[in-house]
């Protein structure tokens, strides 16, 4: 998986490509945990070229949302493909997680 990591008026974002599971996850957490230790705490998540997402991936996602809550923080997610969005609703983690459709939604949303 490929993680694009850019900052914009503050925000970190994450562009994923690819597949989010068992193999890529750690990765990805190290990421977004060093971010957070670093003072971040605005993120945003840019599902648009993401494949797949694994329960490994989802559970990165959930701790990342807590840590951030914990800093009084948020994490806004956006431009999922439709296969992605419903392992989101499934696991029942759209009734806490900000989904919105497009970046630009995510970054006014901020």
């Amino acid at each position: 998986m490929e993680i694009i990591e850019e900052s914009q008026s503050g925000i970190n974002i994450y562009r994923l490509n690819g597949r989010l599971d068992s193999n890529t996850s750690q990765g990805f957490e190290k990421k977004i945990f060093q971010a957070i230790d670093d003072g971040s705490k605005s993120m945003i998540i840019d599902f648009k070229n993401l494949d797949y997402i694994s329960s490994a991936g989802l559970r990165v996602i959930l701790k990342a949302t807590k840590a951030l809550k914990r800093e009084d923080g948020a994490i806004m997610l956006c431009d999922m493909q439709d296969y992605v969005k419903e392992v989101f609703e499934i696991a029942g983690f759209d009734s806490f997680l900000p989904i919105v459709g497009t970046m630009d939604d995510a970054l006014n949303a901020f």
